[in-house]
């Protein structure tokens, strides 16, 4: 029998009850667990994520190098525009692209926090070129 039962992914910030609700939006989500300063979710596909509060958490500034990427997330989507629609309009932001040619396959965003994700299609897309 496994010693571990269970993964957790869990993100820092000051406000889990709103980061939480935007997830739970996002990703179609219910709630598992909640205390005074953690809330907890989980996606229908069964993936779990919590929010844990940190008064003085600090979002992450990528792409720039200073307090840089902290953790990432990918989520898999059947419609990217859909998606980026979903996402900007629960209060998440775009985040810049290096790679703005050609068909996109993935895009990037951040949370109301700060924290960076991406959604991929979920289909299989021409290779890049170059």
């Amino acid at each position: 029998m496994a010693l571990v039962v269970a993964g957790v992914v869990v993100l820092d910030c000051a406000e889990p009850e709103k980061l939480a609700a935007f997830y739970m939006e996002f990703l179609d989500a219910e709630q598992t667990d909640a205390s005074a300063n953690r809330v907890e979710i989980r996606g229908a596909d069964g993936f779990r994520i919590a929010f844990r509060r940190d008064v003085n958490a600090t979002p992450p500034s990528w792409p720039r190098p200073e307090n840089s990427l902290q953790a990432h997330l990918d989520f898999h989507v059947e419609d990217l525009d859909e998606a980026e629609r979903k996402v900007i309009g629960l209060g998440g932001r775009p985040l810049e692209t290096k790679d703005p040619s050609g068909p996109f396959e993935e895009r990037g965003f951040a949370d109301p926090a700060g924290h960076s994700f991406t959604v991929r299609a979920n289909r299989t897309t021409a290779p890049k070129q170059g």
